[in-house]
């Protein structure tokens, strides 16, 4: 019997893993041809090209340093840009669904509800990948037309760190979008979750530390507990930047646990990523499609 329970497992997870790949294709498709990834790519591209030209323009003949005054524009942007694309695009993928009947359909089809989910989970992130590599892309390019000097590993870097963010957004937006019904209420919590996590964390901390006069090592972990910050204090960190830019916090880590702040940072983004989307599939796998 455990022979045979072995010789069925295979074919089992082969049909699991090629029922998600088509739900990823599809997702992808659907994503592309939406008019929110156009419209996030086209803002992404633009924004970006903007403080690359600016950023060279700046720098006269000196060049840039590592990538220096660019990176430096570049993380507010994707601060700004990437969290409210991937929220709104994870918030509204189920709950659209939901609510033009869709999603009784897709169910009735010979897959369950994980592979849906994690299907949609990786076609997104996909299209969000797609998103963020055509605007470092593009700002690589002009870069390179104005032969400033760069250095490809840290617009790698930049790249790879946004979209970890992206992935720990869209799973939070996929959490926002099984529990609620319309879409247009999961799109609006989505971005009151943008607002609170850019503007209301930053400055509930700075109050929460002059009101509670907050140890160091309490506002390091604080900061933890915020994937944007997480991805600001390690893409600086991979820019070989001193975290001292980020007030006493960012001092005391780097002078606390120095290599080990990678591992710190991976850890918190993969929480942000695996929580939110194991809640959603657990919610997912109790609530009615309709």
């Amino acid at each position: 019997m455990i022979t045979l329970a072995v010789q069925h497992a295979p074919p089992r997870v082969n049909t699991m893993w090629r029922s998600t790949g088509i739900l990823a294709l599809r997702e992808l498709r659907e994503a592309i041809a939406s008019r929110w990834f156009l419209l996030y790519t086209i803002a992404f591209v633009a924004l970006g090209l903007g403080v690359s030209y600016v950023s060279a323009a700046g720098t006269g003949s000196l060049g840039l340093s590592g990538f220096g005054r660019t990176t430096a524009g570049l993380i507010n942007l994707v601060l700004l840009v990437v969290p409210l694309m991937a929220l709104t695009a994870g918030a509204g993928t189920i709950a659209s669904d939901r609510e033009r009947g869709m999603l009784p359909y897709l169910l009735a089809q010979p897959i369950n509800r994980f592979e849906l989910l994690l299907g949609k989970f990786v076609g997104l992130s996909l299209a969000l990948l797609a998103c963020i590599c055509l605007g470092l892309g593009g700002c690589a390019a002009i870069l390179a037309w104005k032969g400033e000097t760069t250095d490809p590993a840290s617009l790698v870097w930049l790249a790879g760190l946004s979209f970890g963010l992206a992935v720990c957004m869209l799973s939070v937006g996929m959490l926002v979008s099984v529990l609620a019904r319309k879409a247009s209420v999961a799109v609006g919590t989505a971005v009151f979750l943008w607002l609170v996590l850019v503007f209301v964390t930053d400055l509930g901390l700075m109050a929460g530390a002059l009101a509670f006069r907050l140890k160091i090592e309490t506002l390091f972990f604080l900061c933890l507990g915020n994937p944007l910050q997480v991805f600001k204090m390690w893409t600086l960190h991979e820019a070989e930047a001193s975290l001292d830019v980020l007030g006493p916090a960012g001092l005391y880590a780097s002078d606390t646990y120095g290599g080990g702040l990678r591992w710190m940072f991976a850890g918190a983004m993969a929480a942000w990523t695996v929580l939110p989307l194991a809640a959603a599939g657990i919610l997912f796998s109790r609530r009615s499609p309709v």
